[in-house]
């Protein structure tokens, strides 16, 4: 009885540590992958749903965190962030991670995607990364400092639970407003069809580059060991649904391309 008990509480600690894991929080990956389903033309529609054999964007949109849990996918790990040496304010080749990056990644799953020759299989496979890569790229830490792992190293509260400025913004606010992901993506703002086009334009290097002058106010936002609570929420959390918002109507038109 003893045993069995112990071994409960280890199978929970596991559990909820992997769930810290998450990028953007499973609520905002599938918010924003729902939103792109909502924002596919007829061609991209059909195209995906074969590949995914019916399954839709926010169901998959999960898959690259997911897959953090089996050795063999371990180099996909710096895949999930961008982050610019200190000093740097311009992205190259010559300061890119080796290992691969955020902003890397998106373009190897397009490249993928675009390629008659790729397998299906690999096609597969990188649609489901893409959805995941799209959605970090707005999420904003994930272009935010290296030293401190994107935020991950600055502790502080949220409503008396401890917790860091790079899960504030993955999950804890998103999940404080208790909302399901297809509701998030139904209350999105109205936007003019020049307002789409505006933010749908530019190059994933603008897109980072946006996300990185956000990533900046981020870190202004909180101090190490601060309460967060509802001010916090006020001020911040329309700016959360904003980028998810943008996240969703960017990786529809990045599809939309891909299979017009």
């Amino acid at each position: 009885m003893r045993k069995t008990f112990f071994t409960a509480v280890l199978l929970m600690t596991l559990s909820l540590g992997y769930a810290t894991e998450y990028d953007w929080g499973q609520t905002g990956h599938r918010t924003t992958g729902e939103i792109a389903d909502n924002h596919l033309s007829k061609k991209a529609k059909k195209e995906i749903d074969k590949l995914l054999r019916g399954k839709s964007l926010a169901f998959v949109s999960t898959f690259g965190d997911e897959i953090k849990s089996d050795s063999k996918f371990r180099k996909f790990g710096p895949w999930h962030y961008v982050n610019l040496p200190e000093g740097e304010t311009v992205y190259s080749k010559e300061n890119a991670n080796p290992d691969g990056d955020l902003l890397m990644a998106i373009k190897t799953c397009v490249a993928v995607l675009k390629d008659k020759n790729s397998s299906r299989d690999d096609k597969e496979f990188y649609l489901k990364m893409l959805v995941h890569f799209i959605g970090d790229l707005h999420q904003p830490l994930h272009t935010g400092r290296g030293e401190d792992k994107g935020g991950n190293e600055l502790q502080m509260r949220w409503f008396g639970d401890g917790t860091n400025l790079h899960r504030v913004w993955d999950s804890n606010m998103i999940d404080s407003f208790d909302m399901s992901y297809s509701d998030l993506a139904q209350n999105t703002e109205q936007l003019s069809e020049l307002q789409k086009k505006k933010i749908t334009s530019g190059s994933f290097e603008d897109w980072m580059y946006e996300s990185k002058a956000l990533s900046e106010k981020v870190y202004a936002s909180a101090k190490v060991g601060e309460k967060l609570g509802y001010r916090y929420m006020y001020d911040w959390f329309p700016v959360v649904r904003d980028q998810l918002q943008k996240g969703g109507l960017r990786l529809a038109s990045v599809l939309n391309e891909i299979y017009r």
